[in-house]
């Protein structure tokens, strides 16, 4: 389940393009890293074109074997091959007056790459086995998380078939360019979790929220969802705070936030006194030496930064320690 959610202004381009093309039948390449939401993107392409009402046919580049992956694109006759008991339609068949979507197109072989190219250009092709000509009339929008100019470059994907598919192109950013879009996505993803677990949980804390905000999602829009959906689980309450979240978005977080901001001058030179202590073994004398300054001015530094530590003033009249 990814959702489409434009509230940053880089989604919102991707979908105004989307927009434009999704009336045309031009061939769209859909790019982004894994879990950003092509697949969703390719879905509204269909649901705002004319084929609509049609098939919406998807097939996983990736996740079958060369041999199986030209027969489930291409489709098989009886004979074909062992195991081919019958014939059997491909999924450009079953996509004919609608759209077929190649997910992560880059690892199509060199053979099914130039099968589809001879699709594209003269819209027919042969079953597996087989000497009937099929014609086809399907929308070709591909998905992909590689690189494929450089694939072209290294001779690993036919530039012919390359320029075929990338008629148009529309990348989707990750989840760490568009914050703005993330906690939206995270409310529909609770409403949705909530509904699906029968839980309580209805609303984010500020906690929760702010690690949100801080965290990088390597896994993008489904990484989110999926630790969404986990919070509403463990969340005892209707409100899921920052302790429902995986330990590791909270440590990677927080240590992103810490990056984020810039620490002060005083910040800094307190943090220089602590090394320089630490490294002369707490002798503050030698530590006044190499800092340059006076032992009553050390003290003084010292004092202020354990009363700022403590949250109060120092007191007055407040002696400084004795000499290591």
């Amino acid at each position: 389940m990814i959702e489409l959610v434009a509230r940053s202004e880089a989604m919102r381009e991707a979908l105004r393009l989307a927009g434009r093309v999704a009336a045309t039948d031009a061939n769209v390449l859909v790019t982004g890293e894994s879990g950003v939401g092509k697949d969703a993107l390719g879905l509204f392409l269909h649901a705002m074109s004319r084929r609509a009402m049609s098939p919406f046919v998807k097939i996983d580049c990736a996740a079958l074997p060369t041999e199986l992956l030209e027969a489930e694109l291409f489709g098989y006759e009886r004979g074909a091959f062992t195991g081919a008991t019958a014939a059997k339609p491909g999924r450009l068949e079953a996509a004919h007056k609608g759209t077929l979507v190649l997910d992560e197109v880059a690892h199509l072989s060199r053979d099914a790459q130039a099968k589809l190219l001879r699709v594209i250009e003269r819209r027919e092709f042969e079953r597996l086995g087989g000497r009937r000509t099929v014609r086809v009339d399907a929308r070709l929008l591909a998905l992909t998380n590689v690189d494929l100019d450089d694939a072209v470059r290294r001779r690993a994907f036919r530039e012919d078939l390359f320029y075929r598919l990338n008629v148009v192109r529309i990348h989707v950013p990750p989840l760490r360019e568009r914050r703005e879009d993330i906690e939206p996505l995270a409310e529909k993803f609770l409403a949705a979790y909530a509904a699906k677990h029968g839980r309580p949980a209805r609303r984010f804390d500020e906690g929760a929220l702010a690690a949100f905000a801080a965290y990088d999602f390597p896994g993008n829009v489904r990484e989110l969802a999926n630790i969404v959906e986990r919070a509403v689980i463990v969340a005892e309450g209707a409100s899921v705070d920052g302790g429902d979240l995986p330990e590791a978005v909270l440590v990677a977080a927080g240590s992103r936030s810490r990056r984020a901001r810039r620490p002060t001058l005083a910040e800094l030179e307190d943090e220089y006194i602590r090394e320089v202590l630490a490294s002369s073994g707490g002798n503050k004398s030698e530590a006044a030496r190499v800092l340059g300054i006076s032992r009553k001015n050390l003290y003084e530094r010292l004092a202020r930064q354990k009363a700022e530590g403590e949250g109060r003033g120092p007191s007055a009249g407040e002696k400084p320690e004795a000499d290591a």
